[in-house]
């Protein structure tokens, strides 16, 4: 029988796309009621993870109660906006610079996400994984986050007793029980939110250094994978284009060379494991199934991604005027905006209703048009 895993990568607010998507799927095919029983998110794709598979009902409400949950978001559940707590974080960044970066055992960040921890706890019941475990509604759900002192991505999953951990160069898997910690290390961007200590380590943003995504569902057991991207690389052409080439109209702003590094983390290493993923089954192809020497160990994955059809930098450079003053005027002077070519940075973190509804609308939109793909994916369900 096949076994499917879901993939949310991570992208800060990017990460509404994916509600969308979902709430898209739950209404093309609204009899599934565990689609996924392998759930794995990275960064703003963890936070959604977590949500799905601590929700105690189908899929199709636990996609619609996700959805709500984002509609009815302010920017101030996620982070604090008020002149004094912008100020006092800029004030701590530079204040590092004399203690060797560093403020002993506080983590260094310029946004205080306390309010974000809270949004958490209200929104997720963590015991309802274990629950949904037990009842065999749940394979495992898998958070990755960045281990600082290790240089590890580690993936921490939750699921069945016969579930084993594994290593690979720089990637590793270790049984945990999903808490809201595990969330805020895995969404916390370098240097804008603090980072989390786990165990012995601090941790962060899940993203950084995970340069195989799709790995973690695979080891837990899946032998499909329903991805959810937040790159905007289909809306300029065909998988992979690099698109027009529009001249430069001034040198790098600072969001914009910001914009590029929050895309080479968040975005790069799922398009890139996805093509090799891809090569891969292609290869397996040309093998015959009756060959004596094809490898055992190796088996074709089917994938299904979805991804925007859209720039979601175009639609955030549009939607910074709905930012708080405070956090409006830190985005204009760094050149997070469409003038300033750093619009692609803004788009991680306008957790803003204007931005956010566009986004789940886009994602409903795009998965509604791959409706006979989707069909077609859970033709066997």
């Amino acid at each position: 029988m096949p076994t499917n895993a879901l993939i949310l990568s991570g992208g800060g607010a990017r990460a509404a796309y994916q509600v969308g998507v979902l709430q898209a799927v739950s209404d093309i095919l609204p009899h599934l009621k565990n689609p996924f029983p392998i759930i794995c998110g990275t960064s703003a794709g963890a936070i959604n993870a977590a949500a799905l598979a601590a929700h105690p009902g189908t899929f199709h409400r636990s996609a619609h109660d996700l959805a709500d949950t984002w509609r009815g978001l302010e920017i101030e559940q996620i982070f604090k906006t008020d002149w004094p707590s912008l100020l006092l974080g800029g004030a701590k960044v530079l204040t590092s610079f004399f203690t060797e970066g560093s403020r002993g055992d506080k983590p260094l960040a310029l946004l205080n996400n306390d309010p974000l921890k809270d949004t958490l706890l209200n929104a997720i019941n963590f015991r309802n994984i274990q629950k949904r475990i037990d009842r065999g509604l749940l394979e495992a759900v898998s958070i990755t986050a960045l281990g600082y002192s290790s240089g590890e991505s580690v993936s921490f999953f939750q699921g069945q007793p016969s579930l084993r951990g594994w290593r690979r160069y720089r990637r590793v898997g270790a049984p945990a029980k999903i808490t809201v910690d595990h969330l805020l290390a895995s969404s916390a961007i370098p240097t804008v939110f603090p980072t989390v200590k786990l165990s012995k380590e601090y941790f962060g943003d899940g993203a950084m250094r995970q340069m195989a995504p799709i790995s973690s569902a695979l080891h837990l057991g899946a032998n499909r994978v329903f991805i959810i991207g937040v790159s905007g690389n289909r809306a300029v052409g065909e998988w992979g284009s690099a698109g027009k080439f529009v001249p430069p109209k001034h040198s790098p702003s600072l969001a914009q060379i910001l914009g590029h590094m929050f895309n080479s983390a968040f975005i790069d290493s799922l398009e890139g494991d996805i093509e090799h993923l891809e090569r891969i089954n292609e290869l397996l192809r040309l093998v015959p199934e009756d060959h004596e020497h094809k490898p055992g160990y190796l088996r074709e994955v089917d994938t299904l991604i979805i991804s925007p059809t859209k720039r979601l930098d175009k639609i955030a450079g549009r939607k910074v005027r709905s930012l708080p003053k405070p956090v409006r005027f830190f985005m204009r002077s760094s050149g997070a905006t469409a003038k300033g070519g750093g619009s692609s940075a803004a788009s991680y973190l306008l957790f803003t209703h204007e931005y956010c509804n566009e986004l789940m609308e886009l994602g409903y939109q795009d998965a509604m048009w791959e409706k006979e793909k989707i069909e077609r994916f859970f033709q066997t369900e």
